[in-house]
């Protein structure tokens, strides 16, 4: 069993445009639910995903096995599909030969990936999953709140 739940979402209006990220920290242990949101004024949809699972996991004890939800292909697949690996292998170049987007994300990612037992899966975004729908709406009020600024 996991030491933590997380639910992770990014939200983008426009893509680049004003963007909003949030998750969910569910502790296994005592049921306490911690909530993070927050966002910038010019981002990506990708950027404001990785971010989620970014803030989430610097805020879980250093050790702890977690369990990351997330609707994001993207982020799920470069750490069970092993593109990270590869990315790392290639000098942070893509099969393709081009450079890796978000590189400076995907380093701190992998980084917690390091100091945390982590495990990702993938639950399908507007699907009626409570805490991902939560995630979602936290993730877009947020990116709501940059658009107007």
């Amino acid at each position: 069993m996991s030491d933590y739940i997380v639910y992770t979402d990014g939200s983008c209006l426009g893509n680049p445009g004003a963007g909003g990220y949030a998750a969910i920290i569910v502790d296994c242990e005592t049921g306490e639910i911690v909530n993070f949101c927050g966002g910038e004024k010019h981002t990506t949809n990708n950027r404001m995903e990785m971010t989620a699972a970014i803030v989430a996991l610097d805020n879980i004890p250093t050790g702890s096995s977690v369990e990351i939800f997330t609707d994001s292909a993207y982020l799920k697949n470069t750490f069970t599909k092993n593109w990270i690996v590869n990315w790392k292998r290639n000098g942070w170049r893509t099969s393709s030969n081009s450079p890796v987007l978000n590189q400076d994300l995907w380093i701190k990612l992998d980084n917690f990936m390091m100091t945390h037992e982590v495990t990702f899966n993938f639950v399908k975004g507007h699907s009626g999953d409570t805490y991902n729908e939560r995630c979602d709406q936290m993730a877009r009020a947020e990116a709501e709140k940059f658009k107007r600024s």
